[in-house]
Protein backbone atom coordinates (compact mmCIF):
# COMPACT_ATOMS: atom_id res chain seq x y z
CA UNK A 1 0.00 0.00 0.00
CA UNK A 2 1.13 3.59 -0.70
CA UNK A 3 -0.61 7.06 -0.40
CA UNK A 4 -1.44 7.67 -3.87
CA UNK A 5 -3.12 4.09 -4.08
CA UNK A 6 -5.23 4.94 -1.26
CA UNK A 7 -5.82 8.11 -2.38
CA UNK A 8 -7.24 7.06 -5.90
CA UNK A 9 -8.76 3.83 -4.29
CA UNK A 10 -11.03 6.15 -2.14
CA UNK A 11 -11.67 8.69 -4.50
CA UNK A 12 -13.24 6.45 -6.65
CA UNK A 13 -15.33 4.91 -3.13
CA UNK A 14 -16.35 8.22 -2.23
CA UNK A 15 -19.95 8.45 -3.78
CA UNK A 16 -20.91 5.55 -3.12
CA UNK A 17 -19.18 4.34 0.30
CA UNK A 18 -21.79 5.32 2.29
CA UNK A 19 -24.48 3.14 0.63
CA UNK A 20 -22.42 0.24 0.71
CA UNK A 21 -20.66 0.19 4.01
CA UNK A 22 -22.56 2.20 5.95
CA UNK A 23 -24.83 -0.54 7.55
CA UNK A 24 -22.56 -3.09 6.90
CA UNK A 25 -19.90 -1.77 9.61
CA UNK A 26 -22.45 0.19 11.54
CA UNK A 27 -21.98 -1.71 15.11
CA UNK A 28 -17.99 -1.85 15.15
CA UNK A 29 -18.67 2.22 15.18
CA UNK A 30 -21.38 1.96 17.31
CA UNK A 31 -19.49 -0.37 19.67
CA UNK A 32 -15.65 1.93 19.23
CA UNK A 33 -17.73 4.87 20.34
CA UNK A 34 -19.54 3.77 23.35
CA UNK A 35 -15.63 2.47 24.53
CA UNK A 36 -15.28 6.14 24.96
CA UNK A 37 -15.80 7.75 28.98
CA UNK A 38 -16.81 10.69 26.60
CA UNK A 39 -16.42 13.29 29.50
CA UNK A 40 -17.84 16.43 28.74
CA UNK A 41 -15.04 18.59 27.53
CA UNK A 42 -12.91 14.95 26.40
CA UNK A 43 -10.76 15.37 23.03
CA UNK A 44 -10.90 12.40 20.66
CA UNK A 45 -8.84 11.72 17.16
CA UNK A 46 -10.69 9.63 15.18
CA UNK A 47 -8.28 8.40 12.26
CA UNK A 48 -9.76 6.95 8.89
CA UNK A 49 -12.85 9.32 9.57
CA UNK A 50 -13.64 9.25 5.91
CA UNK A 51 -17.72 10.46 4.90
CA UNK A 52 -18.06 10.79 9.15
CA UNK A 53 -20.51 8.33 9.61
CA UNK A 54 -19.59 7.97 13.00
CA UNK A 55 -19.63 11.60 13.75
CA UNK A 56 -23.17 11.76 14.81
CA UNK A 57 -22.56 8.67 17.28
CA UNK A 58 -20.32 10.92 19.90
CA UNK A 59 -21.82 12.88 22.76
CA UNK A 60 -21.93 16.42 21.75
CA UNK A 61 -19.94 18.16 25.02
CA UNK A 62 -16.85 16.25 23.40
CA UNK A 63 -14.64 17.90 20.73
CA UNK A 64 -13.63 15.28 17.92
CA UNK A 65 -10.84 15.89 15.68
CA UNK A 66 -11.22 13.49 12.43
CA UNK A 67 -8.39 12.52 10.30
CA UNK A 68 -8.10 11.16 6.45
CA UNK A 69 -6.05 11.16 3.70
CA UNK A 70 -8.93 11.49 0.87
CA UNK A 71 -10.13 14.70 0.27
CA UNK A 72 -13.05 13.30 -1.53
CA UNK A 73 -14.11 11.42 1.57
CA UNK A 74 -13.80 14.20 4.14
CA UNK A 75 -15.48 16.82 1.83
CA UNK A 76 -18.78 14.19 1.98
CA UNK A 77 -17.96 14.72 5.73
CA UNK A 78 -18.26 18.41 6.20
CA UNK A 79 -21.10 18.64 3.87
CA UNK A 80 -22.79 16.44 5.86
CA UNK A 81 -21.63 16.71 9.69
CA UNK A 82 -21.45 21.23 9.84
CA UNK A 83 -20.60 21.92 13.25
CA UNK A 84 -22.56 23.97 13.67
CA UNK A 85 -25.75 21.20 13.58
CA UNK A 86 -22.57 18.73 15.53
CA UNK A 87 -20.97 20.42 18.23
CA UNK A 88 -18.72 17.63 18.52
CA UNK A 89 -16.93 17.89 15.53
CA UNK A 90 -13.75 20.20 16.31
CA UNK A 91 -12.43 19.23 12.78
CA UNK A 92 -12.18 17.25 9.80
CA UNK A 93 -8.77 17.25 8.46
CA UNK A 94 -7.09 15.71 5.37
CA UNK A 95 -3.90 14.40 7.25
CA UNK A 96 -0.89 11.03 7.71
CA UNK A 97 -2.20 8.64 10.28
CA UNK A 98 1.66 8.02 10.52
CA UNK A 99 2.24 11.80 10.73
CA UNK A 100 -0.24 13.34 12.98
CA UNK A 101 0.02 16.66 13.15
CA UNK A 102 -0.93 17.37 16.73
CA UNK A 103 1.34 17.37 20.48
CA UNK A 104 2.46 14.57 23.00
CA UNK A 105 -0.58 13.28 24.87
CA UNK A 106 -3.18 15.43 23.62
CA UNK A 107 -6.26 13.60 22.92
CA UNK A 108 -7.90 11.72 25.98
CA UNK A 109 -8.81 8.63 23.27
CA UNK A 110 -8.24 8.00 19.89
CA UNK A 111 -9.55 5.29 17.62
CA UNK A 112 -8.50 4.42 14.07
CA UNK A 113 -11.68 3.13 12.36
CA UNK A 114 -11.25 0.27 9.46
CA UNK A 115 -7.53 2.41 8.87
CA UNK A 116 -5.15 -0.34 10.02
CA UNK A 117 -5.06 -2.68 6.87
CA UNK A 118 -5.18 0.76 4.72
CA UNK A 119 -2.33 2.96 5.18
CA UNK A 120 1.07 1.72 4.22
CA UNK A 121 2.51 1.37 7.70
CA UNK A 122 0.37 0.28 10.69
CA UNK A 123 2.72 0.07 13.12
CA UNK A 124 4.09 4.31 12.25
CA UNK A 125 0.10 4.40 13.12
CA UNK A 126 -0.07 2.92 16.32
CA UNK A 127 2.87 4.71 17.29
CA UNK A 128 1.58 7.95 16.64
CA UNK A 129 -1.65 6.92 18.31
CA UNK A 130 -0.03 5.91 21.46
CA UNK A 131 1.98 9.15 21.55
CA UNK A 132 -0.88 11.89 20.71
CA UNK A 133 -2.70 9.82 23.69
CA UNK A 134 -2.61 10.72 27.18
CA UNK A 135 -1.05 7.66 29.62
CA UNK A 136 -3.89 5.27 30.21
CA UNK A 137 -6.02 6.66 27.88
CA UNK A 138 -8.45 4.28 25.27
CA UNK A 139 -6.29 3.67 22.03
CA UNK A 140 -9.07 1.84 19.67
CA UNK A 141 -8.66 -0.30 16.54
CA UNK A 142 -11.55 -1.70 14.30
CA UNK A 143 -10.69 -3.44 11.30
CA UNK A 144 -10.97 -6.73 9.33
CA UNK A 145 -8.23 -9.37 10.28
CA UNK A 146 -7.26 -12.34 8.11
CA UNK A 147 -10.04 -15.47 9.08
CA UNK A 148 -9.79 -18.03 11.34
CA UNK A 149 -12.27 -19.83 8.59
CA UNK A 150 -9.84 -21.83 5.68
CA UNK A 151 -12.57 -20.98 2.79
CA UNK A 152 -12.41 -17.33 4.11
CA UNK A 153 -8.25 -17.33 4.22
CA UNK A 154 -7.84 -18.68 1.58
CA UNK A 155 -9.93 -15.96 -0.74
CA UNK A 156 -8.44 -13.27 1.24
CA UNK A 157 -4.89 -14.57 0.38
CA UNK A 158 -5.91 -14.80 -3.01
CA UNK A 159 -7.25 -11.12 -2.86
CA UNK A 160 -3.92 -9.91 -1.73
CA UNK A 161 -2.42 -8.66 -5.29
CA UNK A 162 -4.76 -6.76 -5.65
CA UNK A 163 -4.79 -4.82 -3.14
CA UNK A 164 -3.78 -1.42 -4.48
CA UNK A 165 -7.04 -1.27 -6.27
CA UNK A 166 -9.23 -2.49 -3.27
CA UNK A 167 -7.51 -0.01 -1.18
CA UNK A 168 -6.55 -2.05 1.99
CA UNK A 169 -4.81 -5.49 2.75
CA UNK A 170 -7.65 -8.18 2.55
CA UNK A 171 -5.02 -10.66 3.99
CA UNK A 172 -4.38 -8.92 7.43
CA UNK A 173 -3.33 -10.96 10.43
CA UNK A 174 -4.48 -9.75 13.66
CA UNK A 175 -1.27 -11.12 15.39
CA UNK A 176 1.05 -9.56 13.39
CA UNK A 177 -0.73 -6.57 13.74
CA UNK A 178 -0.31 -6.60 17.59
CA UNK A 179 2.91 -7.58 17.55
CA UNK A 180 3.74 -5.08 15.49
CA UNK A 181 1.67 -2.12 18.13
CA UNK A 182 4.46 -3.26 20.64
CA UNK A 183 1.81 -3.75 23.21
CA UNK A 184 -0.77 -6.55 23.99
CA UNK A 185 -4.52 -5.06 23.70
CA UNK A 186 -6.96 -5.07 26.97
CA UNK A 187 -9.48 -6.88 24.92
CA UNK A 188 -11.10 -8.30 21.49
CA UNK A 189 -14.11 -8.60 20.40
CA UNK A 190 -16.09 -9.57 17.04
CA UNK A 191 -18.23 -6.90 15.69
CA UNK A 192 -20.27 -6.79 12.45
CA UNK A 193 -21.47 -9.24 10.52
CA UNK A 194 -21.12 -12.39 12.72
CA UNK A 195 -18.08 -11.19 14.29
CA UNK A 196 -15.78 -10.67 11.27
CA UNK A 197 -14.35 -7.31 12.09
CA UNK A 198 -12.51 -6.91 14.87
CA UNK A 199 -12.79 -4.59 17.93
CA UNK A 200 -9.22 -4.11 20.05
CA UNK A 201 -9.26 -1.81 22.85
CA UNK A 202 -5.45 -0.91 23.89
CA UNK A 203 -4.17 1.30 26.40
CA UNK A 204 -1.97 4.30 25.81
CA UNK A 205 1.36 3.56 27.69
CA UNK A 206 3.13 6.03 29.92
CA UNK A 207 5.99 7.13 27.70
CA UNK A 208 7.47 5.64 24.11
CA UNK A 209 10.14 3.84 26.02
CA UNK A 210 7.03 1.23 27.02
CA UNK A 211 6.48 0.75 23.44
CA UNK A 212 8.00 -2.85 23.69
CA UNK A 213 6.80 -5.84 22.57
CA UNK A 214 4.50 -7.38 25.73
CA UNK A 215 2.91 -10.21 23.26
CA UNK A 216 5.84 -13.11 23.12
CA UNK A 217 3.96 -15.99 24.38
CA UNK A 218 0.59 -14.68 24.07
CA UNK A 219 -0.42 -15.50 20.65
CA UNK A 220 -2.03 -18.36 21.08
CA UNK A 221 -4.29 -16.30 23.90
CA UNK A 222 -4.93 -13.98 21.49
CA UNK A 223 -6.04 -16.09 18.70
CA UNK A 224 -8.75 -17.42 21.71
CA UNK A 225 -9.96 -13.91 22.27
CA UNK A 226 -10.47 -12.89 18.84
CA UNK A 227 -11.99 -16.56 17.33
CA UNK A 228 -14.54 -16.09 14.98
CA UNK A 229 -18.23 -17.99 15.35
CA UNK A 230 -18.78 -20.59 12.83
CA UNK A 231 -20.74 -19.80 9.68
Amino acid sequence: MDITSIRKAYRFYAPFYNTIFGRIVAEGRREAVNAFPQEPGDRILEIGVGTGLSLPLYSSDVAVSGIDLSPEMLAIARKRYPSSEFPQVRELLEMDAENLEYPDDYFSGSVAMHVASVVPDPAAMMREMFRVTRPGGPVLVVNHFTSNQAFMRKFERKMTPFSKKLGFRPDFSLENFVESAGASPESVRGVNFRGFWKLLEFRSPASPKSFTNENNGNSSQLREKAEEPSL
